[in-house]
């Protein structure tokens, strides 16, 4: 990093951090079982940075430089010792709580750990399609399911109906009105009933496929967006028997999150929190406001007894998701919309449940003093009043999470608050969570980076892809609407040329520093792609994706700014070549990765032979599993012949190169070599002119 404040701080290049907390770490790092040593004045923990004196066994604070106790542990009797601390030797350690640590499993016996419980909350305003599939997803969910995985399920239109799994050979339910809040006598009359409505999937997998059997699809007449649906009260029941009777609170701690996972196909329309059937009603802003505060506070509500509500949308009805994110949001769940209740909302369904690694956990970022964090985007809330532990510098960042998740992540964008006069600068994240069997880890992760006065050396270390990720959280918070998308897409223009002004030209230089091209092509992606561009049609659907994209882990977040493209050949091997259009050749088969959504692209002259045409099918279906067998959410996948309607949506990620010069397009896609002339020449008069710029086109009209 640079040590001077006014540069650093002025620069359109980000300066930060991403970090994924529940990322898997392989080989995993050093399990400590013993409680860590604290710097007495800032709090951070000992690491492989620290300065010791062997013979008192003290240390040296890198951040703060106070020198500290360790009650005598750390004595080594030479550099070969160190071993013996894993925190002083690796970046990356886990201390284990002694006092929580269980080996490896939680005893049959100990009855005080209950199985996290879910409610499936399901729409019954579906077309017969739409139910097919919904119940066949249904079906497969319920068979997942661990043995004591407690269960409840819930249906919602014009009423709400809470399903009894004490019945054995029907389907029967508890019926409540929609269009009213649940009182408190209702609710109690429920979980204090004869009913039950939350057991051990073990005791009703029977029933439960008997009720998601029995669920019929809609026979009224009204037209999707305006048919009944209590969403806001079927999850507001959902949420009590959760919680439960008080006496169960008190007694039983859960081994996860509790879940809420609703099944919707069309927007809130009855109850609490509903919205209007058209947006040009007379009072549609107002109405509008209170259905977003409504569903804040159930969100918050849900949060309070550790539950994620997870909204899954299938269909091709609007669902009004400026309505429900308020909900996922506060909770700490997801939504996600699917073509239909398919296969990629089944597997959404099943990851949904088993997705979080830890609970209960809490991020703390500490610096090297002068270097502050100036803003924080992921899933998190400011806990900076519960980190005021009993030393004297609070963290530069506190937050409390609901779980730590492979999926998730945060960017922190940093500031010099003076300048910098060291030769490092340390940077300490500390997370603290209760993992699977209830052990209390604490994971510290300790970063030590070069401070420079030499421009060309900041530039040699910057991280391109790593930087447009940052740059495209900061940009995508702003871009609340289409409106907003097209200022920001104006903004990335000037962010390069700011770029431009304050690194460059040097001497026997290009225009745009040569060490960070790689995040000019990531920023054109970012302006032309589903965050910023056009190639996402509906509001729904563009809130979606931005909201996934501020949650994501880094290497899902890169994927959806900077796509991938895996050229394949006949031996069965993938070649991944850079995103441009020059990749659509007709002999071959591509996938593009675009994070949310994977395309599987056929050649015309790939499909004409029969065989080569399946072998390369089943082949990209096959990469495509291993590719995305852990994301969270599964990715919608489509597949498409060249020269189909379909083939646009692939087209419309790539950067347009065929009007480009040969040398140009050589020089960013070098596999074009690899092409006799006849070939080049049908490639490139098979693509239709537009106005759309390429990358080249682009760099020069802002003259870069």
């Amino acid at each position: 990093i640079l040590s001077e404040k006014k540069l650093l701080n002025a620069t359109s290049l980000a300066f930060g951090a991403l970090l994924s907390p529940g990322r898997e770490i392989d080989p995993s790092p050093p399990a400590i079982q013993r409680d860590p040593s604290r710097c007495e004045k800032c709090g951070a923990y000992p690491n492989l940075y620290s300065r010791l004196t062997p013979v008192s066994g003290q240390w040296q604070c890198m951040l703060c430089q106070k020198i500290n106790s360790s009650n005598g542990e750390y004595r080594p009797a030479g550099a070969n010792d160190l071993h013996n601390w894993p925190e002083l030797v690796s970046p990356v350690v886990d201390f284990m709580d002694a006092g929580s640590w269980r080996p490896g499993f939680v005893p049959v016996a100990d009855s005080t750990v209950a199985a996290a419980p879910v409610v499936l909350v399901i729409d019954e305003s579906l077309e017969e399609p739409l139910l097919q599939h919904l119940q066949s997803s249904l079906h497969s969910f319920l068979d997942s399911l661990g043995p004591s995985t407690r269960i409840g399920i819930i249906t919602y239109g014009k009423t709400v109906s809470i399903y009894d799994l004490s019945e054995t050979a029907l389907a029967a339910a508890d019926v409540i009105p929609g269009d009213v809040a649940p009182s408190q006598e209702l609710l109690k009359m429920l979980i204090y009933g004869t009913g039950i409505y939350l057991t051990p999937i073990h005791t009703c997998l029977g029933v439960a496929h008997t009720i998601v059997s029995s669920l019929r699809p809609y026979s009224g007449n009204l037209r999707e967006a305006a048919r009944p649906r209590c969403l806001g009260t079927a999850v507001d029941v959902a949420l009590a028997l959760i919680q439960g009777p008080s006496t169960q609170i008190m007694a039983k701690r859960s081994s996860g999150n509790s879940h809420v996972l609703v099944c919707a196909a069309g927007p809130n329309t009855l109850g609490p929190g509903s919205l209007p059937q058209f947006e040009n009603h007379p009072n549609y802003a107002y109405i509008e406001a209170n259905s977003i505060k409504y569903m804040e506070r159930l969100g918050r509500k849900a949060r309070l007894s550790d539950t994620a509500v997870d909204v899954l949308c299938a269909g091709t009805c609007p669902v009004r998701a400026v309505t429900l994110e308020p909900l996922v949001k506060a909770s700490g769940g997801v939504m996600v919309l699917h073509d239909d209740f398919g296969e990629a909302f089944g597997l959404n369904l099943q990851r949904s449940f088993t997705r979080a690694g830890g609970l209960r956990a809490t991020l703390e970022v500490r610096c090297s003093e002068g270097i502050g964090v100036s803003s924080v985007i992921g899933p998190g809330q400011d806990a900076s009043s519960d980190a005021a532990e009993s030393f004297g510098r609070e963290p530069a960042v506190a937050l409390r999470m609901m779980s730590v998740e492979e999926h998730q992540g945060f960017a922190l964008s940093m500031q010099l608050t003076s300048n910098f006069h060291d030769d490092y600068a340390y940077f300490q994240f500390v997370v603290r969570y209760t993992g699977t069997f209830q052990a209390r880890i604490t994971r510290v992760i300790t970063v030590r980076l070069p401070v420079t006065t030499s421009v060309s050396k900041y530039l040699t270390g910057i991280n391109p892809e790593a930087a447009a990720v940052l740059i495209a959280k900061r940009t995508a918070l702003e871009a609340k609407s289409m409106a907003d998308a097209a200022e920001l897409r104006f903004s990335v223009d000037q962010r390069l040329k700011d770029i431009r002004s304050r690194f460059g030209p040097r001497a026997g230089a290009p225009p745009f520093p040569r060490e960070i091209t790689k995040l000019a092509e990531a920023l054109f992606h970012l302006r032309r792609g589903p965050l910023l561009g056009s190639i996402v049609g509906h509001e729904d659907e563009r809130l979606v994706i931005r909201n996934i994209f501020l949650q994501a882990s880094y290497e899902l977040a890169l994927r959806m700014v900077l796509p991938r493209v895996y050229l394949f050949h006949d031996n069965g091997s993938f070649e991944a070549v850079p995103a441009y259009n020059l990749a659509m050749q007709s002999q071959t088969a591509l996938i593009l990765d675009h994070g949310t959504d994977v395309h599987i692209w056929l050649g015309h002259e790939l499909c004409q032979d029969e065989k080569r045409n399946v072998v390369a099918f089943s082949a990209c279906k096959e990469f495509v599993r291993e590719i995305t067998e852990t994301r969270f959410p599964v990715p919608r996948m489509l597949t498409f012949k060249e020269g189909s309607s379909q083939a646009r949506y692939l087209q419309a990620r790539l950067i347009p190169a065929h009007d480009d010069p040969p040398y140009e397009q050589e020089s960013r896609f070098p596999q074009l070599r690899e092409l006799t002339q006849e070939q080049r020449a049908r490639l490139k008069v098979k693509f239709v002119k537009t106005d759309e710029p390429s990358l080249t086109v682009w760099m020069k009209s802002l003259k870069l």
